[in-house]
């Protein structure tokens, strides 16, 4: 199983100016731009290190999912969350060979955790895989949620007070921790 980000996350979406307000950057001063680049590199670095954390895309963005096998002949589970839209589902074979399968076999399960594609889904090729493409995400800046905003803050403040690559050799500052507990998945009897 292969999980691949198709889109980034554009630079003019990102909260730059409110992670410099964050920092009391350029208070009293003129704002020149001259720090925007590795604002911007640590709130990328704070926004992934959460994501993986709680298995959820902040903001929206496309992905594409490769796998060998569903986990079961009518529902399989989606590597993140939360999910809004399901573009494609394709089967290809050994030799490369492309089937879109029709969405009229399938429908999205919106799940905050855990969201699902339900259905009746095709047999995957033998040497082959299927290939999931979807989107996810809360939306925009302004619509992740306040507590998860706040912790991408201080863990991008984190990495730009540490640049140098001193001091905490493990895990996130307590706030960043305390902010995420709540969105982390339960795995309980494996994985569906």
């Amino acid at each position: 199983m292969m999980l691949e980000e198709l889109t980034a996350v554009a630079s003019a979406d990102l909260p730059v100016r409110a992670f410099a307000e964050h920092l009391k950057l350029g208070s009293g001063f003129s704002d020149d731009g001259s720090e925007d680049a590795v604002l911007e590199v640590c709130l990328r670095s704070a926004m992934a290190a959460i994501e993986v954390r709680i298995g959820k895309a902040l903001m929206t963005r496309s992905f594409r999912w490769e796998l060998t096998r569903w986990i079961s002949p009518d529902r399989q589970g989606l590597p993140v969350a939360p999910v809004v839209l399901m573009n494609l589902v394709t089967l290809v074979d050994s030799s490369g060979l492309e089937t879109i399968v029709d969405p009229a076999r399938y429908t999205l399960e919106r799940d905050s955790q855990r969201p699902n594609i339900v259905g009746t889904l095709p047999s995957i090729p033998s040497g082959g895989c299927a290939v999931l493409a979807f989107d996810a995400g809360f939306g925009g800046w302004a619509a992740v949620p306040a507590d998860l905003r706040q912790a991408v803050l201080l863990q991008a403040a984190s990495f730009y007070e540490n640049r140098a690559g001193e001091g905490r050799v493990n895990g996130m500052p307590f706030g960043v921790t305390a902010l995420i507990e709540s969105y982390r998945p339960m795995r309980i009897g494996g994985v569906r």
